[in-house]
C-alpha cells in the first residue's frame, strides 16, 4: 500500500485542515491522477468538501483483482478517513460519487463499510441525434430536434452531457440516426459524400406532414435558405466526434451508434448512388462507410441496425437480412482485419424482423452480438411489467440475449419523479441471463437543451438537469434498486431546504402516477397514437381522442383494467368486475390528483426565490390538473355509454355535467401548462400541439354528449394478444 501511495498524487482538500481526531490525519484526497474517471470523482468530492465542517481523508484507487467491473467498495478507517476501491477506473469513479454524495448530504458519519455492483450492468440512453440538415434523425422535423443541431457539435454540450450521466450512473449512449455516415466519416471510395460545415434548415421546411417511415427528412430543396451553424471541415468532425468518445470513455460510458439501413440524404446522385437503384454500387458505399466508421473511431463500442423502415423485403436481390450482413456485417469484418482482437458489439433490432432469420445470416459476425426489443412499446409510463417480451423469452438465453429498449413517448415536459414505479419498473426486468442491458428515451422529442421554457436559463439547461430526479431515480436504482425511498427524501432536503421534503416527495409522487394510471386504462400503442401531455395522437391517426374515442378504446395488454365496453357488459349482464373499471380509474386519477394538489398548495407559500422549486410544483399542478381531466373525461365517457345501452336521460345530463367538468380542468391545466412552457410546439410523432387551441376540442366533447343517438356502440372486441409486433 505505502510503495502505491507514494505514486499518487495528493491533494490537500482545505489549506492546514486536519480531522479533530486523535491521530490528526490531514484531510487529503489521495488518487491517480492519471485516469480521469478518479479525476473526476475526485473534483466532485472537492466541491463537495467546500461546505463540509470536517472533510474526511479520502484515499480513491482501483483494485481489479477484488472487485467486479463498475463494483466498489467504501471502508471507514478508525480515525474517519474513507477509501475507495474499485473494480475497474468506472467503479472508482461511482465510489467516489457516493462519497461525495454523502459529504453533501451529511450523512458520511453514517457510512461504515458498503460494497456495491451494478443490478444491470448497462443503462443507457437513447438520444436521436439531429446532425444536420443532411443528416437527419428520425424525429429532426420538431422544434427540439431543430433547436439542438448546433448543440450536437458542441463540446462542451458534451461534457456537461457525459458529466451528468456519469453522476446519475448511466454507462451506454445510443446516438439514433437515419444514416450519420456523411457527417462522420471520410469514405475513400466516394470522397464526394463527406459533409463539410454544419446545417440547419428554415423553420417553414418541418411541418407535420413528414412520412412516419422516416423518408423525405431531407430534400433538396431544403437547402436553399439554409443557415450554417457550424464551419467545420470534415476533419475537424472526425476530431470532433474523437473527442466526445474520450470523454465519454473518461467516465465509464459506451457510445453505439444506431443507424437504419438504405436511407441516402445527400448521397442522393452522387458517385452513382440512388435509393431507387439498389445495386451492388449501393452495397458497396455501405459496407465501406460502415468500415471507414468502425476504423475511424476506435472507441466506439459498437453499432445498432434496423431491418425495418425503407428496408423493404427484397433490396437489389437480396433479402433484408443478406443486404444487412453484406453492408454492416462485412463493413465491420473488414475494418477488424486491421484489429482482430477488438471488441465491437453489433445490437440487431428485433424491429420488423424474426429471431431466426437473423441468426442464420449473422452466424459469422466475429464479436459481441445481441438483440434489441421495444419493451414497453413507445410508453414507458404505464405498467410497470409491460407484458410484450414474455413470447421472446424463451427463444433468448445467456449466448442470445437482447436490450430492451424503454421509449419515453409520455412525457416531454414535466419533472416526473415516482422511486416506487422507477424501483418497480426495473427489478421486473428479465434478468442478466437474458438482457444485455436497456436505454431509455424518446422518438418524438431531443434529450437535448430544453427549448421550451418561457424562464430559460443561460445556456438552456440540459433536459437531463431540468429533469435530474427523473433521470436519477432511473440511472441510479437501475445500478442499485435497494436504494430507499428515505434516501430520495435526503436528495430533495439538499436540493431544496425551503420545503420538508417528505411532503415534496409525496407530493411528486402522486402527481406522476397520473400518466402511468390513464395510459393503462387508455393505450395506444406505438408514438403517434397516444400522447397523453395532450390527448392526442397524429393527426393522420386520430388526431385528438374525443368521448366516443374513449368509450371505444382499448387498455394496455395485461394492466388488469376493463374498458369501458367491458365493464358496461359486465354492468349490464350482472357479472363480476374482473378488473379495475372505468370509474375506479377516475376516482384513483382523481386521488392522486388531489393529493398532488394538497401538497402544492401547502409548499408554494415557502418556496420563495427558488425558480427550479417553483417550475417544480408548477409541474406539479400541471399533472394533477391533467389528471382532473382525464378523470372527469373516463367519467362523462362512462356514463355516456350507458345512455348508449340503456336510453336513459339521467346517464345522458350526467355525462354532459363530467364533460363540462372536463373542459374546466382543461382550461386549469392549459393555463398552469403556459405558465412555464411555450405553445405551439411541433413534434415529430404527433404534430403540433397547443394545449390551450385543444381546449376547442375538448369543448366539443360536450356538444358530443348532448348529441349523442342511442345504439351507437357495439361490443367489446377480443383482446389483442399482448406480444404484438409493435412490442419489438
Amino acid at each position: 500500500m505505502n510503495s502505491f501511495l507514494r505514486a499518487l498524487v495528493v491533494v490537500a482538500l482545505s489549506g492546514g485542515f486536519a480531522l479533530s481526531s486523535p491521530a490528526a490525519v490531514p484531510t487529503t484526497l489521495t488518487y491517480d491522477g492519471n485516469v480521469p474517471a478518479l479525476e473526476f470523482a475526485a473534483k466532485e468530492i472537492r466541491q463537495a468538501a467546500v461546505a463540509s465542517p470536517a472533510p474526511p481523508a479520502v484515499l480513491i484507487e482501483v483494485a481489479p483483482t477484488r472487485l467486479e467491473p463498475q463494483s466498489y467498495q467504501i471502508e471507514r478507517a478508525t480515525n474517519g478517513a474513507v477509501l475507495v476501491r474499485g473494480g475497474d477506473a468506472t467503479g472508482a469513479m461511482y465510489g467516489g460519487l457516493e462519497v461525495a454524495e454523502a459529504i453533501r448530504l451529511g450523512t458520511l458519519d453514517g457510512m461504515t463499510s458498503e460494497r456495491r455492483q451494478p443490478f444491470i450492468a448497462r443503462r443507457g440512453i437513447k438520444f436521436n441525434i439531429p446532425l444536420d440538415l443532411r443528416t437527419p434523425s428520425y424525429s429532426d422535423n420538431s422544434d427540439a430536434a431543430q433547436a439542438n443541431i448546433p448543440e450536437m457539435w458542441s463540446r462542451d454540450f458534451w461534457r456537461e452531457f457525459l458529466d451528468e450521466m456519469a453522476r446519475h450512473r448511466f454507462n451506454v449512449l445510443s446516438l439514433w440516426n437515419l444514416n450519420p455516415f456523411p457527417s462522420l466519416v471520410k469514405v475513400p471510395e466516394y470522397p464526394d459524400v463527406a459533409l463539410n460545415d454544419v446545417l440547419r434548415g428554415r423553420r417553414d421546411c418541418f411541418d407535420e406532414t413528414f412520412p412516419f417511415s422516416g423518408e423525405r427528412m431531407f430534400r433538396p430543396e431544403f437547402l436553399d435558405g439554409a443557415e450554417v451553424v457550424r464551419r467545420m471541415t470534415i476533419e475537424e468532425k472526425i476530431a470532433f466526434w474523437r473527442d466526445v468518445l474520450q470523454m465519454a470513455a473518461d467516465r465509464g460510458i459506451e457510445v453505439y451508434w444506431f443507424t437504419w439501413n438504405t436511407f441516402l440524404f445527400s448521397e442522393e446522385g452522387k458517385h452513382g448512388l440512388r435509393r431507387a437503384k439498389p445495386d451492388e454500387n449501393l452495397v458497396r458505399y455501405f459496407r465501406a462507410s460502415v468500415r471507414e466508421l468502425v476504423r475511424t473511431y476506435p472507441l466506439l463500442a459498437g453499432i445498432g441496425i434496423t431491418a425495418g423502415e425503407h428496408l423493404g423485403q427484397k433490396l437489389g436481390g437480396l433479402d433484408k437480412e443478406e443486404w444487412l450482413w453484406q453492408t454492416y456485417g462485412e463493413g465491420i469484418r473488414d475494418a477488424l482485419k486491421e484489429k482482430p482482437d477488438r471488441s465491437f458489439r453489433l445490437i440487431h433490432r428485433f424491429h420488423m424482423t424474426g429471431l431466426d432469420r437473423v441468426m442464420q445470416r449473422w452466424k459469422d459476425y466475429p464479436g459481441p452480438f445481441d438483440f434489441s426489443y421495444k419493451y414497453a412499446v413507445a410508453h414507458m409510463y404505464g405498467m410497470t411489467n409491460p407484458p410484450f417480451i414474455k413470447p421472446l423469452l424463451p427463444e433468448l438465453s445467456p449466448a442470445r440475449r437482447t436490450w430492451l429498449t424503454v421509449r419515453n413517448d409520455d412525457i416531454y415536459s414535466f419533472r416526473w419523479g415516482d422511486p416506487a414505479f422507477a424501483r418497480d419498473f426495473i427489478t421486473a426486468m428479465p434478468g442478466p441471463d437474458k438482457v444485455a442491458g436497456f436505454y431509455m428515451g424518446p422518438d418524438g422529442y431531443c434529450w437535448g437543451r430544453e427549448a421550451m421554457d418561457l424562464e430559460p436559463e443561460t445556456p438552456r439547461q440540459l433536459v437531463m438537469k431540468k429533469q435530474w430526479f427523473s433521470f436519477l431515480l432511473w440511472g441510479r436504482l437501475s445500478y442499485d434498486p435497494t436504494l430507499s425511498d428515505e434516501f430520495f427524501r435526503r436528495i430533495l432536503a439538499a436540493r431544496f431546504p425551503e420545503v420538508p421534503a417528505d411532503q415534496l416527495l409525496a407530493g411528486w409522487s402522486a402527481a406522476s402516477r397520473v400518466i402511468p394510471e390513464v395510459t393503462r386504462f387508455f393505450w395506444g400503442n406505438i408514438d403517434l397514437r397516444w400522447f397523453p401531455e395532450a390527448c392526442l395522437s397524429h393527426p393522420r391517426h386520430q388526431g385528438f381522442y374525443t368521448v366516443r374515442h374513449f368509450i371505444e378504446g382499448e387498455g394496455m395488454p395485461e394492466s388488469g383494467t376493463l374498458t369501458i365496453r367491458e365493464w358496461r357488459e359486465r354492468l349490464e349482464a350482472g357479472s363480476p368486475m374482473d378488473g379495475l373499471t372505468p370509474p375506479q380509474v377516475a376516482a384513483r386519477l382523481r386521488e392522486h390528483a388531489t393529493a398532488a394538489m394538497r401538497v402544492v398548495a401547502e409548499l408554494r407559500p415557502r418556496q420563495g426565490p427558488n425558480k427550479e422549486l417553483r417550475h417544480t410544483l408548477g409541474d406539479m399542478e400541471a399533472f394533477a390538473f391533467l389528471g382532473l381531466y382525464y378523470a372527469a373525461k373516463i367519467e362523462g365517457a362512462s356514463e355516456l355509454a350507458l345512455f348508449d345501452a340503456n336510453r336513459q336521460a339521467a346517464h345522458q345530463m350526467k355525462a354532459v355535467r363530467y364533460l363540462e367538468a372536463a373542459l374546466g380542468h382543461w382550461r386549469e391545466y392549459a393555463a398552469a401548462y403556459t405558465r412555464q412552457y411555450r405553445q405551439p410546439l411541433l413534434y415529430n410523432r404527433v404534430g403540433v400541439v397547443d394545449i390551450p387551441k385543444l381546449a376547442e376540442q375538448v369543448a366539443s366533447d360536450i356538444h358530443i354528449a348532448r348529441d349523442w343517438q342511442p345504439g351507437r356502440i357495439g361490443k367489446a372486441p377480443p383482446r389483442p394478444p399482448s406480444g404484438s409486433k409493435f412490442g419489438q
